[in-house]
């Protein structure tokens, strides 16, 4: 029997397992959903599949870097004690090693990490030990002749909650780490102005058209005034148009220039950004982690 995309999915919503999980399921038991329903649970995962509804937005970012290629993996964890556990981070650092064999998550989530399993089946591991929900939840890869990477708040030799990967054109004489660090703290929205969502810059665009009219000016004026606000509002949110944290008297564009190299792009991830996470006490978290 075919297993089909809509076939994992269904087992998947009915057990919580993790996609790679169902689909071996499924191949072991013929397509057989109720089998493969106890395969799961033979196997030891419907106690991980049971923490998998509860919110994972702590954790650690990771990056590794190697050949003109750049890999930075977030694996989500339930709280910060796990992301600070030895065993945890040891695994997070394996998993953004293999990560740079990886074109995107689920491929990675089916590498194996060296021991013969899966980067999947190795996080299920995990939360059967541990008992707090995981997931691998995105990576991102950057090819350059020369990648730079830059973790902020490391929690371990590159890991930590904010992971930068820049890729220069050009030799990096040190620039690249201070670009790096800028993008952590700055946070652009892109690289350039070329690199913006059309839809992003008219929606902004509009926005500041509906400011200027509550003035009361003659649209022609209007028009003068939304041109010098975009022309602001895109220098703060591209990383070439923003002022240079290192030295705010010069662009990072201008920075780059002047070191002799060219920023062809960049990565940033933060642990649990868009997560929406229920605010919970102290007291609330040790007796979660304590109860298992």
């Amino acid at each position: 029997m075919a297993i089909t995309a809509a076939l994992v999915k269904e087992l998947r919503d009915k057990t919580g397992a993790g996609m790679m999980d169902a689909k071996k399921a499924l191949v072991e038991t013929g397509g057989d959903m109720e089998a493969a329903v106890d395969w799961l649970r033979t196997k030891g995962l419907a106690k991980a599949a049971k923490k998998s509804g509860r919110t994972a937005a702590e954790g650690l970012v990771a990056v590794a870097v190697g050949d003109g290629a750049g890999v930075a993996v977030e694996v989500n964890s339930e709280t910060d004690f796990v992301a600070k556990n030895a065993e945890f981070q040891e695994m997070v650092g394996q998993i953004a090693q293999v990560a740079l064999g990886a074109s995107d998550v689920e491929t990675l989530a089916g590498t194996d990490v060296g021991n013969g399993k899966s980067v999947a089946d190795t996080i299920t591991d995990k939360i059967a030990t541990v008992g707090e929900n995981m997931t691998l939840r995105r990576m991102a890869r950057l090819d350059g002749e020369t990648v730079v990477s830059y973790v902020h708040n490391a929690a371990a030799p590159g890991m930590g909650k904010i992971g930068v990967l820049v890729a220069l054109s050009g030799a990096d004489n040190g620039i690249g780490k201070q670009i790096a660090m800028h993008v952590a703290a700055a946070n652009p929205a892109s690289l350039s102005q070329a690199d913006l969502d059309p839809a992003v810059v008219e929606k902004e665009k509009q926005v500041q058209m509906d400011i200027a009219r509550e003035s009361g000016k003659p649209e022609a004026v209007i028009e003068k005034m939304i041109a010098g606000r975009m022309k602001k509002w895109l220098a703060e949110v591209t990383l070439m148009g923003q002022a240079f944290v290192v030295n705010p008297d010069v662009t990072v564009e201008a920075a780059a220039k002047e070191a002799g190299v060219e920023v062809t792009g960049f990565v940033r991830l933060e642990v649990g950004e868009g997560i929406e996470k229920a605010e919970e006490d102290f007291a609330a978290e040790v007796a979660k982690v304590a109860a298992g």
